[in-house]
């Protein structure tokens, strides 16, 4: 396990990490990526903004800088993520290990939070994730929730889940509430069906985790749903990064909860 978000970062641009980063450099920020041409920029922040649950926006770079300088100054969003994919047309083209030949001048990042970073504060309190245990990638899933649309950016929300006993689902959301910038408390709690998902053990992304006897499903907006805009959108060319292999970046988790993201969200009510 790498410690320190600098470590995994270089270990990442060196080649020597290329796996999930969940469980590493505890302690800190761990965020989504979209990299886009210029000219679709300003729809893409609105549409963060319009939908601030899956898609809180942390940074965005000016076109042409590949450096996340609020996060993580001398980072490079070309090289620092394990693992990438490549979008044209709508669709998954590749996955790679960097984008160096890839970036133009016209390239913008956006660096989007994401619920790792809470997840060791979970382990802390005893309340350890399934696919942490488990060592496995965490099980996301389409739904049927829609997104609010702005420009080509539209679709439906993607969720995250993790299983609870039901007496510990208020602690897990006042763990997790306290970051808004990382998608905040779960968006719904019991039923999957109830929000579109089918079933539990046959994710979309990741991979499936047991849910035990007494358990309960509990789910969180989720930083892949960009691809599923991404996909609606038909873009020649866009860059995110791979499921569950995020940017580390070198703001604490601590220092995360005094962060806000335009818009706001209401979870669906429990049926």
């Amino acid at each position: 396990m790498h410690q320190s978000p600098a470590s995994l970062r270089l270990a990442c641009r060196s080649g020597e990490f290329q796996g999930q980063t969940a469980g590493q450099a505890p302690g800190f920020v761990q965020a989504n990526l979209v990299i886009l041409p210029r000219q679709h920029a300003k729809d893409f922040e609105d549409f963060c903004a319009a939908n601030a649950a899956p898609c809180p926006l942390l940074e965005v770079t000016p076109p042409g800088v590949y450096e996340a300088k609020r996060l993580a100054p001398g980072s490079d969003l070309r090289r620092d993520l394990p693992r990438y994919r490549i979008w044209e047309a709508g669709e998954l083209r590749e996955e790679r290990e960097d984008i160096v030949d890839l970036w133009t001048e016209d390239m913008q990042a956006f660096l989007l939070g994401c619920s790792f970073s809470w997840e060791d504060l979970l382990t802390s309190a005893g309340l350890t994730p399934r696919h942490i245990e488990d060592g496995r990638n965490v099980p996301m899933y389409n739904t049927d929730i829609d997104l609010r649309a702005c420009g080509p950016f539209a679709g439906k929300m993607v969720v995250s889940m993790r299983p609870y006993k039901p007496q510990d689902v208020a602690r897990v959301t006042e763990v997790t509430a306290a970051y808004p910038a990382a998608h905040g408390p779960p968006l719904h709690v019991g039923e999957p069906s109830d929000i579109g998902v089918l079933d539990c053990a046959i994710p979309d992304y990741g991979e499936s985790v047991r849910i035990e006897t007494g358990e309960t499903p509990v789910f969180w907006a989720c930083g892949v749903t960009p691809a599923n805009a991404l996909r609606s959108a038909r873009l020649p060319l866009a860059i995110t990064h791979a499921p569950g292999h995020m940017f580390v970046a070198d703001v604490t988790n601590e220092e995360l909860k005094a962060w806000t993201v335009p818009g706001e969200w209401k979870a669906r009510p429990t049926q």
